[in-house]
């Protein structure tokens, strides 16, 4: 994901077992080093945006060939779950043997930005989105999204991206998080917040929005999904943050960027170090974890991404 595209996702937010078996990951071995059940590798759905937007089920069907075995959802030109209501959207995922754990939706509005500032795809071309139905966000509609999840059964409710360039932002979203996190609660679903690198940039007062939020933000209402490859863009260790802040991580996006800080690149193929962070799983209380790579021009990368994992950390 390059700068341009950054931008992208803090206007508009990432709103979202069967076939070819490939060498398992134990869960166990990240706690414990020991070998024991499996623990299922997952995606986040905008990886493939173009082709679930294209061919929901056929993809499914080929991720679920490579070896994935969960989902996280993101927003669709579509609309609503990639064109299905809720239930529907389940039993597609169900249905090519694949589990539905989690959707990511926007904090705020969303707003287009303008032809100059559309960020460009992995393929290095301008992204061209068209005309789509008006999507969810937390801000306006926080139970409607919470009852989706709830029908769909998902584990968690994860909001994509928020204002946070400025302390009035910060504090907005915050306010958002925290109803957000109270519903959730009561719905029996997990709350979380994705971060992109912009996170980690100060503001005001010399603070990050990012410790704000994890300070200022009920820890048993609202998690955080760790985005691998944007924290390390911004100079962060996420073995750091989670033995700053324990238990608070129960999601991550499996992300890789290359040596320039700038490009996204499969999984593996990149400077993140995933096996020194996967060994702290039990520290971050990792529940779920899902590959992302931006856009990826074909579901080739996601193969090639998913093997090298599987043999960093397997």
């Amino acid at each position: 994901m390059n700068t341009d595209r950054r931008h992208f996702l803090k206007q508009a937010g990432a709103v979202m077992a069967g076939g070819l078996m490939l060498p398992a990951i134990s869960k166990a071995a990240f706690l414990t080093g020991e070998t024991a059940e499996a623990w299922p590798v997952g995606i986040q759905l905008f990886t493939v945006f173009k082709q679930m937007n294209e061919d929901p089920e056929g993809t499914l069907k080929k991720l679920a060939s490579i070896g994935i075995k969960e989902v996280e959802s993101a927003f669709s030109t579509r609309g609503g779950y990639y064109g299905y209501k809720p239930k529907e959207f389940k039993k597609v995922v169900e249905g090519v043997g694949l589990k539905w754990r989690a959707h990511h939706a926007t904090g705020a509005p969303f707003k287009m930005p303008p032809p100059d500032k559309m960020p460009k795809g992995a393929d290095g071309k301008p992204i061209s989105i068209p005309k789509m139905p008006a999507m969810l966000n937390l801000r306006d509609n926080y139970q409607q999204l919470l009852d989706d999840a709830a029908e769909a059964g998902l584990s968690y409710l994860v909001c994509a991206s928020t204002p946070v360039g400025n302390l009035d932002e910060i504090k907005n979203s915050i306010e958002v998080f925290q109803k957000t996190g109270e519903a959730a609660k009561k719905a029996g679903i997990g709350f979380a917040y994705h971060n992109h690198a912009t996170e980690f940039d100060a503001v005001e007062g010399g603070k990050t929005p990012y410790e704000l939020v994890l300070s200022q933000t009920d820890k048993d209402l609202v998690k955080m999904e760790l985005d691998l490859a944007w924290a390390t863009k911004a100079g962060k260790d996420p073995v750091a943050l989670f033995k700053e802040h324990p238990g608070r991580f129960p999601l991550w996006h499996v992300k890789d960027i290359k040596s320039d800080l700038q490009t996204i690149t499969e999984v593996g193929n990149g400077v993140v170090e995933f096996k020194r962070i996967f060994e702290a799983a039990k520290i971050a209380g990792l529940k779920y974890f899902f590959i992302e790579q931006d856009m990826v021009p074909s579901i080739d990368s996601v193969d090639i991404g998913y093997k090298n994992l599987v043999k960093v950390i397997g």
